[in-house]
């Protein structure tokens, strides 16, 4: 059993961004990216609302992250999911579910949704092994191929202030 710790962090500082945005592109093309087109996808196409965002690492070494942001009507929607190469099948990206699970009970959300692109097989299975059932076009989303949803229970509403 691999012992993870989740941190809430700043996703703007993050060099996990950096990491995920960059397999995103190769994996799209099909081939290795680059520094310039990296820096071109984060200043042109990146949504960077992601207020909520988690890290996860083992004995202080980031091995992840996984971000949220908010839709509206209870709904939270799942971002940049990523878990570094030597660390994945460990259970990092469970533990990060699991640990946004409880962030977005704590803020009032009752619903998670995200979307995925065809690629991202693995991302797939991951979301229905942890209750995510495959649900209709939720978004306008240009790359994406299949959306998600989770009903969280025990969702409590967090004053706003």
């Amino acid at each position: 059993m691999t012992n993870w710790t989740v941190t809430v962090a700043d996703a703007a500082r993050s060099p996990l961004n950096r990491e995920y945005n960059a397999e995103m592109i190769s994996r799209y093309w099909g081939r290795p990216t680059d520094d310039a087109e990296v820096d071109a996808y984060e200043r042109d196409e990146q949504d960077h609302d992601v207020p909520v965002f988690l890290v996860v690492s083992r004995d202080g070494e980031d091995a992840g992250c996984l971000g949220m942001r908010f839709l509206g009507d209870g709904a939270g929607e799942l971002t940049r999911m990523f878990v570094r190469v030597q660390f994945r099948g460990q259970g990092a990206a469970s533990a990060l579910l699991s640990a946004m699970e409880i962030e977005a009970r704590e803020r009032g959300v009752e619903v998670l949704r995200l979307d995925t692109r065809n690629d991202l097989v693995e991302a797939r299975n991951l979301y229905t092994k942890h209750g995510f059932v495959e649900i209709d076009r939720y978004n306008d989303a240009k790359y994406a191929g299949h959306w998600f949803e989770k009903r969280l229970t025990s969702a409590h509403p967090v004053a706003m202030s």
